[in-house]
């Protein structure tokens, strides 16, 4: 059994995690939201989201939180994450990362703070679907020159960043593996195609938990992988099963999904 810390735990994500945390027989021991919060002050139990009697507090409590819990879980914002990530790592707490967004100095500061300090797994999608379309890209830089990668995703239309986290790590493994120089980020007017563009489209629509497409076309054919993510479920099935990977890990290091997965 672990004891979690889950960060933004009354939102839908939390909640999802959460209830497959509590699915495996761990216990929740933390529970944050951000200050202002409804929910704030409450209980897991009083709310409804697990048997727990934890109370979520204010990040003016991140280390009462923290302090009782062996891994810290979050899906939030870049902000909080920016504030949050060097209090739990000097606390010595392993860190399961699912936030997406971040500017690149924001990485710079949040991989400086855990970097030697504390095990972590930083991904873009806990999905292991996802994972595993990642690998299965390298395969395809065998494709000749002359055929085109475009990629293309779909999100509920609360998703703030753009494009998602997932998208941004097919395309870096896209341009290393086909050497694409420049992104162009949907087009207009009169605007070709250039040799050394990758192309990448993001849609806000709806409710959709996540849509991910990597079409590949030549002149005369054209392959098409899509990955679609039914619900939430599966990023927090996929959080929880790098924690308990997490668990077992000394090396005070940044791993992936792709450590996880033993890929």
């Amino acid at each position: 059994m672990l004891k979690l810390c889950i960060a933004g735990a009354a939102g839908k994500m939390g909640r999802a995690i959460i209830t497959e945390a509590a699915s495996k027989g761990h216990q929740i021991v933390g529970a944050i939201e951000a200050a202002g919060n409804s929910c704030v002050g409450k209980s897991l139990k009083e709310l409804g989201i697990t048997h727990d009697d934890t109370y979520i507090v204010g990040p003016d409590r991140l280390a009462d939180a923290v302090a009782k819990s062996d891994i810290y879980i979050t899906f939030t914002a870049p902000a909080a994450e920016v504030a949050n990530l060097p209090v739990v790592a000097n606390l010595g707490k392993k860190i399961v990362l699912g936030t997406t967004g971040f500017t690149e100095e924001q990485n710079r500061q949040i991989r400086k703070a855990v970097e030697g300090k504390v095990p972590a797994v930083f991904s873009p999608n806990y999905s292991v679907g996802v994972n595993v379309f990642f690998k299965l890209i390298e395969a395809l830089r065998a494709f000749p020159a002359d055929y085109d990668f475009s990629i293309s995703e779909i999100h509920h239309t609360a998703k703030k960043d753009a494009p998602s986290g997932t998208a941004k790590k097919l395309g870096e493994i896209v341009a290393r593996a086909r050497g694409y120089r420049s992104t162009v980020y949907g087009r207009e007017g009169i605007n070709p195609r250039k040799p050394e563009e990758l192309e990448v489209v993001a849609m806000r629509a709806g409710g959709v938990p996540g849509i991910h497409d990597l079409v590949v076309a030549g002149p005369y054919e054209m392959l098409r992988i899509e990955h679609t993510a039914f619900s939430r479920n599966v990023f927090a099935q996929g959080a929880v099963y790098a924690a308990e990977w997490l668990s077992k890990q000394q090396e005070a290091k940044i791993f992936t999904m792709q450590d996880v997965l033993n890929f």
